[in-house]
């Protein structure tokens, strides 16, 4: 599988969105569509980025019983995205009614992958606050197998762990990763992260790059400085 940068359009609004993608002459980057921009323009923002040549990531983290998981995924199977997620919190029974509520008849469907645990949850709160007295390492790889058992392409994970993920999944496995900051760069609420080069050399399939690029002097330059790193 190809490696690529996706990048995070997390905006507030359609014209916030399309005028950050029109500094792209040249490239059409693959993006994430998050709950901010979905919940604000609905699906409408979908079809409208589709329409100008990009790759789709839609972000939107369910988790839900299997039934309303598998009905709400079968709704997102008629928008055109390359890649959607689900919590893998939500158990072997929802990733598994998630997968078949997003395949289309005719058998496609886009790469369902599974969220671990956020970048932003480091280890103490996860023991502290959600009661997991495991290890974040040891956790992300149980939940990573349980997607793999339940027949979804991938995790979303940090960069940290998606080598483990791999040895654990197997190489075909997805690893999508948040939590990428240039060297020096402001690491924000993010607790697990590393730079384009170190998650290219651990095994990231994907690397998710918001701020460093939207927030940057020159977006464009930024995300083609994350592709040289990462991709090339």
């Amino acid at each position: 599988m190809g490696k690529d940068v996706i990048i995070a359009c997390d905006f507030a609004s359609a014209q916030d969105t399309f005028a950050f993608l029109d500094k792209f002459k040249e490239e059409k980057p693959f993006v994430k569509i998050g709950m901010e921009l979905f919940y604000a323009e609905g699906p409408s923002i979908v079809r409208e980025i589709k329409a100008r040549g990009h790759k789709i990531f839609l972000d939107l983290k369910l988790h839900d019983i299997p039934n309303t998981v598998k009905k709400s995924m079968h709704v997102l199977s008629g928008l055109d995205v390359d890649m959607t997620n689900l919590h893998a919190a939500g158990t072997k029974a929802m990733m598994e009614a998630a997968l078949e509520g997003l395949t289309r008849p005719d058998g496609t469907r886009p790469i369902l992958i599974a969220v671990t645990q956020l970048t932003s949850t480091d280890e103490e709160r996860m023991q502290k606050e959600l009661l997991i007295n495991a290890t974040v390492a040891d956790t992300v790889l149980h939940y990573a197998k349980n997607a793999a058992d339940a027949g979804l392409d991938g995790v979303v994970c940090s960069p940290l762990e998606a080598g483990v993920v791999h040895e654990r999944c197997g190489k075909n496995f997805v690893t999508v990763t948040p939590g990428v900051r240039f060297a020096g760069g402001d690491v924000g609420d993010q607790k697990r992260v590393t730079t384009p080069e170190m998650a290219k050399e651990i095994g990231s399939d994907y690397i998710v790059v918001g701020r460093p690029i939207t927030a940057a002097e020159d977006p464009v330059a930024a995300y083609r400085k994350c592709v040289a790193a990462f991709v090339d």
